[in-house]
């Protein structure tokens, strides 16, 4: 399948621009063919200018109408075939299985909410009938529910170039709202967002939806992201990237005449903590599935463990001796980009500088071909963790840092100390719960999503899933970036007093045509 490199402006290929770039093949620094056209400022004005105009159109679309749009984007995402896995392993240096499965949960994203769609009941519709004859006074008739925000800018992530990318879970959740969707394509995998947008604009032709519904625009430089951030008729942003990056456009939005929401999922280094019992009874076993979790992807997933704390008692030994094995073991691996994989190795420097507070224990096969990470395992004490910041930065790549802790209370000081993270994980017997229960009671402070006797990487899409933490892991910690629960991202509540039914939305008259769940004078009821 040949490849333009233009912008996808409302269904019409665009390239007004002068700036061009190359996609690169991060496994043996390669440039990859056709050359891409930076948007301009006038692309981006225009994509949010068709945007604001298919919002009057796409915002009453039914939910079935809604949800046979995802379902056939799914569909036309498949119908691109080995063209798709074979350019995406090419910009990413992923292995073509680890594609197909990408492709396949972002297919699976979509069906789900295109499900939630059809069911209806998402809207959380609440009705509170008139009581004419209450005293006092009066009671009118009052009608809740969710309604979208309007056009959302989406920036595709470098890690996920299906999943949290032009298709991902950002545009799932915001068309599932009933936002038009802007996306910012990550300059690392141009020619996967291209694919992927064609497959969408065959769907929006498919489905009869307005064509401004969906526009994507490349670009390298900030200027174009920054316009999206900044553009009057755009109404939320959804990222998934660097804490820098994520800062900077949250400031940027919250800088606007009119400020908006900007749902960023930035760093997280995802603590373990592996109690002293099941230390005891699984330390082979934990150290194995440790160091394939740290090097997963080559480190490149947000959810692989950067901080994994443990006491200090007879059983470290014997851990640390079978988790050195294995991390020698690490095949260097290949990293999305240059700047990701410079910006590891910087981060490996600064340790390594640190030998007096860190000190390496393992490093794994080394490769200077093309932008290839090795796994680095370090240690630290936890009184050293507790007094200096940096030891809780997240350096994204395969590596970790074992903390040790001389005390009970030394590891809920740690604990206490830490910043907001997407995960916490604990590794422990049920002994090791019921005598760490003020542990548990902290990381609920600290985290999106708590983990038992299993490591974080591998993030499940389902109805219950929170991909969110407090600052800095995201902008919002009232939110999730997967699995349904996404969608109130671009939704706010609108309530409708004293209205006629004829005028109502379907999910608020009183027939309930639709049949779904609804709040109807205090009771959940169809």
């Amino acid at each position: 399948m040949e490849l333009i490199g233009k912008n996808y402006i409302a269904g019409v290929l665009s390239s007004k621009g002068k700036i061009t770039f190359k996609g690169v093949n991060p496994s043996d620094a390669s440039e990859l063919p056709t050359l891409f056209y930076e948007a301009t400022i006038e692309e981006v004005d225009e994509a949010a200018s068709k945007a604001h105009e298919a919002f009057a159109i796409y915002r009453k679309k039914s939910g079935i109408e809604k949800a046979l749009f995802l379902d056939v984007i799914a569909d036309e995402i498949l119908n691109l075939g080995d063209d798709l896995i074979d350019r995406c392993s090419a910009e990413t240096g992923l292995p073509p299985g680890r594609i197909i499965n990408e492709r396949a949960r972002t297919m699976g994203q979509l069906k789900l909410f295109a499900t939630v769609l059809r069911e209806g009941s998402w809207v959380e519709a609440r009705i509170d009938t008139a009581i004419p004859n209450r005293e006092p006074l009066p009671r009118s008739d009052f009608r809740y529910m969710q309604k979208p925000l309007g056009v959302v800018g989406v920036f595709g992530a470098s890690n996920f170039p299906l999943a949290f990318s032009v298709a991902g879970g950002d545009t799932a959740s915001a068309l599932a709202s009933g936002c038009p969707v802007i996306v910012k394509a990550h300059p690392s995998h141009p020619g996967t967002c291209e694919l992927v947008a064609m497959a969408i604009n065959k769907a929006v032709e498919k489905t009869n939806m307005p064509n401004g519904v969906f526009s994507m625009v490349h670009g390298p430089s900030v200027e174009v992201g920054m316009a999206l951030v900044t553009h009057p008729h755009v109404k939320a942003i959804g990222f998934t990237g660097s804490t820098r990056g994520g800062i900077a456009i949250f400031q940027a939005a919250n800088n606007r005449e009119e400020p908006i929401p900007v749902y960023s999922e930035m760093g997280s280094t995802n603590p373990v903590f592996i109690l002293p019992e099941a230390l005891k009874e699984r330390s082979e076993k934990i150290a194995k599935e440790l160091t394939e979790s740290v090097t997963l992807g080559a480190g490149q997933f947000c959810t692989n463990p950067g901080l994994v704390f443990l006491n200090n008692d007879e059983n470290l030994q014997e851990f640390q001796k079978e988790t050195v094995k294995h991390f020698e073991e690490v095949e260097a691996a290949a990293m999305l980009n240059k700047g990701i994989k410079a910006a590891f190795d910087s981060g490996i420097e600064h340790l390594s500088k640190n030998a007096d507070t860190v000190k390496l224990l393992a490093k794994g096969k080394e490769s200077s071909e093309g932008y290839k990470g090795s796994a680095h395992l370090f240690e630290t004490k936890a009184k050293s963790f507790i007094e200096k910041k940096f030891l809780e930065e997240e350096n994204f790549g395969p590596s970790t840092i074992n903390i040790i802790a001389d005390s009970r209370e030394e590891l809920l000081a740690s604990a206490r100390k830490m910043k907001g993270h997407l995960t916490a994980t604990l590794f422990a017997t049920a002994n090791d719960l019921a005598n760490y229960t003020d542990l548990i009671d902290i990381l609920e402070q600290k985290v999106g999503r708590l983990i038992l006797n299993e490591f974080p990487t591998g993030v499940e899409v389902c109805h219950s899933m929170v991909h969110g933490g407090p600052f800095p892991a995201t902008s919002n910690s009232r939110s999730t970036s997967v699995g349904t629960a996404a969608i109130y991202r671009f939704t706010r509540p609108v309530c409708y007093q004293n209205f006629p039914e004829h005028l109502l939305p379907e999910e608020l008259k009183t027939d309930n045509p639709l049949g779904i769940m609804r709040l109807f004078n205090g009771d959940y009821k169809r």
